[in-house]
């Protein structure tokens, strides 16, 4: 290739590059230029926990309601800005309470001295919240609204020849400029940078690192206490963080107890330099590189914080109460930083039961972060990585996923107490589905009473093993439906190293009996639906009952719309559909005000009645139609080895419905409707 096609390539690559905002993430200036900052934009100077505040509400935030409790869905945790590599799904009122933590220590109510631990079982996103924070941080600080800033010492050193060269020391920890403000004169500089009109009150700041704070006595001396001169040494810089260059976050993982070293938290001697200062005790000659040291300003995430060793563990009381930490050979120095931990279940039994951690509980508070219990939520998780655009090559079948997600879900769910339900009922309501006889209130109480749900069961990471096992499996064919990745899961749960008990595998291989129960419903139902044509047919035939016991209830007459007449209630068509769900002769009046009650509450809410919210009318009205077309096609003779054409035209009318409507390809329709066929043919279902 020629130099000039090599220059060319450089260039277009060089096109891409933003050079205004290279120019903004860069900037340098003095510190007059910066106070002016600070008065135009006082927040500039936030403290890590505002910053981190304001952060998660730039990206906006949704309120809703869900069993009559408010809450609010945080935008920043579906990391719609990542292409939702790291969302967050279900977990709203956990995130709730993280952000009120957040909320309370911007605004100096206490928990800004604590320590946030995230607590939870194995793969429960806590280290997709701390990654999430992290990244947010780094992304937000490279934005207008997220400025921060830092500053550099330019002071005259002698260079080798004993000419005097100019030398640029970076403040080691990164620190807000105005610290460099003696603090007896900070609250009248404050008060006209950021008067009270303005909104905004500057925080008090810190004393200067032990580095700083050298060389700044040591030109006050020079200048002879002149703050100007001093002043003019100063380079004030645009604060980007930065994980992999190790600015403003910090990453700290226990190793085991022999090779730990507070010195990684705190810093050490740079022994190469004792040499050039003449001092272990001179800051110059100190490395200020410990986590705490580099994620000043920003955030430092503990992984598996209650694993550290003891001495740690002192290091991270001061750390968090006191805003100070202990470099060796050095006085207390400032830090401000936002302290997050996560542990699992065993780890944190092990602090409750210790007396001697009772200082490091007093300083935390502790998140719940459980597995999802609700369905909805658990699918999105593995919809996420298993999709069309991520899975070449391989269908994966309607219900595949969905299957695998409610089994995950109903091994973290506890048995109904007071209630006469099923796990898999409880399963429903909490995803949003009616039953007969169930309130909001009622759902409430049952999430009251399980104190322990979801801190149990099996992990979303197990779920997608197994998934991932089915799709490389040689059986699919192009297609994996839910029986294989059901039997995968079934024959995991042998090996699986975080299930100690044979009644617990014994518990979840029923339950997946009751799933496969649940998808052969799902199917028998679809493949109804397919025959019995659309939802247009559905929704006419539901509000042709719903006007009819409307009237049955109100004792008024239908209006014939053939005739214009008005008529008595059609008994026969609203029987015809009742029984459908075994509702008896003597239970009808009870069943049909409670349709129109559960309307009329539905009206009060401003909300529309949808027959697919009230499972059981649902389940009826298609069997209804069912019924009613049925004639149609005779689903044992799907199961014949010989089928005259005009059945098969039927049967490919179906599977196209099936493949249109409900997503499924030329193998899966087919199986389904084999599937479906084998039940109708042992006399199983109602044809």
């Amino acid at each position: 290739m020629k130099d000039a096609e090599k220059g060319s390539w450089v260039s277009r690559i060089a096109a891409l590059q933003d050079v205004k905002t290279y120019a903004e993430l860069n900037w340098e200036g003095s510190f007059e230029e910066y106070l002016e900052i600070v008065r135009q934009n006082p927040k500039v100077t936030r403290t890590a926990f505002q910053r981190i505040y304001d952060m998660i509400l730039s990206h906006g935030k949704t309120e809703y309601i869900d069993n009559k409790k408010k809450l609010i869905r945080y935008h920043f945790f579906s990391d719609e800005k990542f292409g939702g590599r790291d969302a967050i799904f279900g977990l709203d009122v956990p995130l709730m309470k993280l952000v009120n933590v957040f909320k309370s220590a911007a605004q100096g109510y206490g928990t800004e001295k604590r320590v946030i631990l995230l607590h939870g079982p194995v793969g429960s996103s806590k280290s997709t919240i701390a990654r999430l924070l992290k990244k947010g941080t780094e992304d937000y600080s490279k934005t207008p609204e997220g400025a921060a800033y830092t500053f550099s010492w330019l002071t005259d050193k002698k260079g080798s020849d004993g000419a005097p060269v100019k030398e640029k020391m970076k403040c080691p920890m990164n620190e807000e400029p105005l610290n460099l403000i003696p603090r007896e004169w900070r609250s009248k500089i404050y008060a006209e940078l950021s008067p009270p009109e303005s909104g905004y009150t500057i925080p008090d700041g810190s004393e200067l690192c032990p580095a700083c704070r050298f060389v700044f006595k040591d030109l006050m001396t020079q200048y002879q206490g002149d703050f100007a001169k001093v002043m003019s040494h100063i380079r004030v810089n645009r604060l980007v963080f930065s994980e992999k260059d190790r600015v403003g976050i910090g990453t700290f993982q226990p190793k085991d107890e022999k090779n730990q070293d507070s010195t990684e938290l705190t810093g050490d001697i740079n022994y190469r330099k004792i040499a050039e200062y003449g001092s272990d005790s001179d800051p110059r000659a100190f490395n200020f590189d410990g986590e705490f040291n580099i994620a000043n300003r920003g955030i430092i995430e503990f992984v598996e914080v209650l694993k550290l060793d003891v001495a740690f563990l002192y290091d991270l009381l001061g750390a968090s109460q006191e805003h100070k930490i202990k470099p060796k050979k050095f006085p207390q120095t400032d830090i401000d930083e936002v302290i997050l931990g996560h542990t699992n279940e065993p780890e944190y039994k092990k602090l409750e039961n210790n007396e001697f951690m009772e200082a490091l509980r007093d300083r935390t508070v502790k998140i719940d972060v459980p597995y999802i219990t609700k369905l909805s939520e658990e699918v999105k998780i593995y919809e996420k990585d298993f999709n069309s655009r991520a899975i070449k090559g391989k269908h994966i079948a309607p219900h595949t996923l969905e299957m695998a997600a409610m089994w995950a879900v109903l091994t973290r769910l506890e048995e109904p107490k007071k209630h006469n339900l099923s796990l898999l009922q409880k399963l429903k309501l909490y995803n949003g589905k009616t039953l007969p006889n169930f309130t909001e209130d009622n759902i409430k109480e049952l999430r009251k009473e399980s104190n322990r749900e979801g801190l149990e069961g099996i992990s979303p990471r197990y779920i997608q093993d197994k998934i991932s096992n089915a799709l490389v499996s040689d059986k699919g064919e192009g297609c994996i439906n839910p029986f294989m990745v059901l039997n995968e899961l079934e024959a995991g749960l042998k090996t699986h190293s975080l299930i100690n008990s044979e009644d617990t595998r014994k518990g979840m291989k029923e339950l997946l009996t009751s799933v496969k129960q649940e998808y052969e419903d799902i199917v028998k139902n679809e493949v109804q639906r397919a025959i019995s044509a659309d939802e247009d047919a559905i929704a006419k035939l539901c509000g042709n009952y719903i006007d009819n016991i409307k009237a049955y209830t109100q004792k008024e007459k239908v209006k014939n719309k053939y005739t214009g007449l008005y008529e008595e209630p059609d008994e026969r068509l609203m029987r015809s559909i009742e029984e459908k769900i075994d509702i008896p002769d003597t239970r009808k009046d009870d069943f049909r005000r409670e349709i129109m009650n559960y309307i009329g509450a539905l009206a009060v809410e401003g909300k529309t009645f949808n027959y697919r919210t009230n499972e059981r009318l649902h389940k009826s009205l298609e069997l209804k139609l069912f019924e009613d077309q049925k004639d149609s096609i005779k689903l044992k003779n799907l199961v014949s080895s010989v089928v005259d054409k005009e059945t098969q035209e039927k049967i490919d009318l179906v599977k196209d419905r099936m493949m249109k409507n409900y997503g499924y390809c030329e193998i899966c329709s087919t199986d389904v409707l084999n599937f479906v066929a084998s039940i109708f043919a042992r006399g199983d279902a109602k044809e």
